[in-house]
């Protein structure tokens, strides 16, 4: 299933203004499940961030999380990355219009090459590690970007399903085709992170029974039908009118609840 030319329509779409990008990250911290435990991650480490701290969003995409960040602190330094030339330019240019270009840039490269040492407070990488073949030397250089006492957050599918993946044919396979593996273990996350250079680490499964049914009535259901016809767009904002308030109610009690498995892992990894 292809996520990346849905994913594409609606930056677009929403990208003609300001005010509209700005409502659809809105809608996405809303309707993504991933994103509300990195919103409460995120009030957490600010209570004993430094102001002047210095972040870096690994896979920025849009720019949403970002923004977000933004608006935490007007002495942040924020630093959004990705591999997509034509998504930062994009962000580079959003984030001109709405007067914020001076404290978040974007820069176009791949993280399995970045070489800083010691510079971030703060790292992000959300929905990422799925989409990389070498995680190792990711992590590696996440470690060594990181400064003393830094955070990394890292929010991926797990391998109880995450990403609705499957062995058909002795081969793994997964709802979203851009993925390279469907997903991790605690024990297998928590060991790279280990061999990385981490030690202080906080594991936890995402997208439990609730969170699986929110997922699968606000993104499975909508993507599946995209990718039979664009003109599902126009009936889009109809069917979150009726399935939203359960994906609402569904999210809060994944969001509150203790899992022993999940389809999501999250995971906060302190240097």
């Amino acid at each position: 299933m292809q996520y990346d030319p849905i994913k594409k329509v609606l930056g677009k779409t929403f990208g003609k203004t300001p005010k509209l990008r700005l409502f659809f990250f809105l809608l996405l911290e809303l309707l993504l499940l991933r994103s509300w435990y990195v919103r409460r991650e995120l009030k957490k480490w600010k209570k004993t961030a430094p102001i002047t701290a210095s972040v870096f969003d690994a896979g920025a995409g849009l720019g949403q999380y970002c923004w977000r960040l933004s608006k935490m602190g007007k002495e942040l330094q924020i630093v959004g990355c990705d591999i997509n030339i034509e998504q930062v330019e994009d962000c580079i240019n959003f984030f001109k219009k709405i007067g914020l270009s001076d404290r978040v840039n974007f820069i176009n490269q791949d993280i399995t090459k970045i070489s800083e040492k010691e510079h971030y407070n703060l790292i992000l990488m959300i929905d990422v590690l799925e989409h990389i073949e070498d995680d190792k030397i990711v992590l590696r250089n996440m470690y060594q970007a990181l400064r003393n006492g830094g955070t990394l957050i890292i929010s991926t599918p797990s391998d109880l399903g995450g990403s609705d993946a499957h062995i058909h044919n002795e081969v793994a396979t997964g709802f979203v085709d851009e993925h390279v593996r469907n997903g991790y273990n605690k024990q297998d996350i928590e060991q790279k992170l280990k061999d990385a250079g981490f030690n202080n680490l906080q594991t936890k499964y995402t997208y439990g029974f609730p969170g699986n049914i929110s997922w699968i009535l606000s993104m499975k259901i909508p993507i599946i039908i995209l990718n039979i016809s664009k003109l599902f767009f126009i009936l889009l904002p109809f069917y979150y009118l009726i399935t939203y308030p359960f994906a609402l109610i569904l999210n809060c009690f994944d969001i509150n609840f203790t899992h022993k498995k999940g389809t999501g892992i999250f995971v906060i990894a302190n240097k």
